[in-house]
């Protein structure tokens, strides 16, 4: 009975370890092939960015989309962006900067302080605000626009730098974040104990509640960066004036000055490619800063 037994065992133990037609080890590649199409059509616009930087204007609608070019057309391309019209694009990289690491830094401060009040603070109408500024996450940003242009045309506030940063100071999308991840990360225990040694609320969220919410404030500051980086509308209807345009809106103006002549494509496609290395380099060096866990060092009850 027992050789029995254990010989059943064994013949069963060897033939689960098979593979099996629908079994558990079967590779499933359905998902692989989405993930790879979805790849594929993110990347392929930049691979032709890249590609076409290469290209003198003649070879540009005249070779293969996807055929670089070796004549040393990325060098001439890149010398005619940066000496087109006195050098205004160096002009046009210096305010994206301006706008994207001014607007991201001061919108990180103002929707970390907001999401840890509301995350951390119980006061009279705390509850509908939050509820406020969630279905304010529905509204589009291109609604938007004109109201903030006519307020601040009639403060006489329109085309400068402020024009284009203040109106978007407060995200509802960052301090939902914020007050979700403080909620999480930072313990009221801990807060409660920085109280008793005499800190005062202002001492604890710099030296306590900002330290722990340092990922969702990093993933603020980016999702902010690239937002105005990449922002055509504000700038379109808050400024007229060259000097103050950033990449987007500077980039348009190139094509829009000729009527779109072939001319300025090349420039176009070379400033696009050097307008997306900034990004890439905020995005590489922000990353090692954010965290999966989002109670890392927190006390976990």
């Amino acid at each position: 009975m027992t050789a029995a037994t254990t010989g059943t065992a064994s013949r069963a133990a060897a033939g689960s370890g098979g593979t099996r037609p629908g079994g558990p080890h079967r590779t499933n590649w359905i998902p692989t092939i989405i993930l790879l199409v979805g790849a594929v059509y993110c990347v392929l616009p930049v691979v032709w960015i890249v590609i076409a930087s290469t290209k003198t204007n003649s070879e540009l609608f005249s070779s293969a989309p996807f055929a670089p070019s070796f004549h040393g057309g990325f060098f001439s391309n890149l010398r005619a962006l940066f000496a087109y019209d006195h050098g205004i694009f160096t002009r046009w990289a210096v305010n994206s900067v301006i706008y994207a690491v001014g607007g991201a830094t001061l919108s990180t401060i103002v929707c970390g302080c907001a999401g840890y009040a509301l995350g951390k603070y119980r006061f009279y109408g705390s509850v509908w605000l939050f509820r406020v500024i969630v279905a304010a996450v529905l509204l589009p940003q291109i609604m938007l626009a004109i109201p903030q242009f006519l307020l601040l045309a009639k403060l006489g506030m329109t085309n400068n730098y402020a024009a284009v940063i203040l109106p978007q100071l407060v995200s509802p999308f960052a301090i939902y974040l914020c007050k979700v991840y403080a909620e999480s990360s930072v313990s009221d225990q801990v807060l409660e104990a920085a109280r008793v040694d005499g800190a005062s609320e202002w001492r604890s969220f710099l030296s306590i509640g900002a330290r722990l919410m340092t990922p969702a404030l990093v993933t603020v500051f980016l999702l902010q960066f690239i937002g105005i980086w990449n922002n055509f509308l504000l700038p379109f209807v808050m400024l007229n004036r060259d000097n103050l345009f950033p990449l987007t809106e500077g980039l348009y103006g190139l094509l829009i000055i000729t009527g779109g002549q072939a001319a300025q494509y090349t420039i176009v496609i070379v400033g696009v490619l050097v307008s997306i290395v900034p990004l890439a380099a905020v995005f590489l060096l922000l990353q090692r800063y954010w965290r999966v866990d989002l109670v890392s060092g927190g006390v976990k009850a």
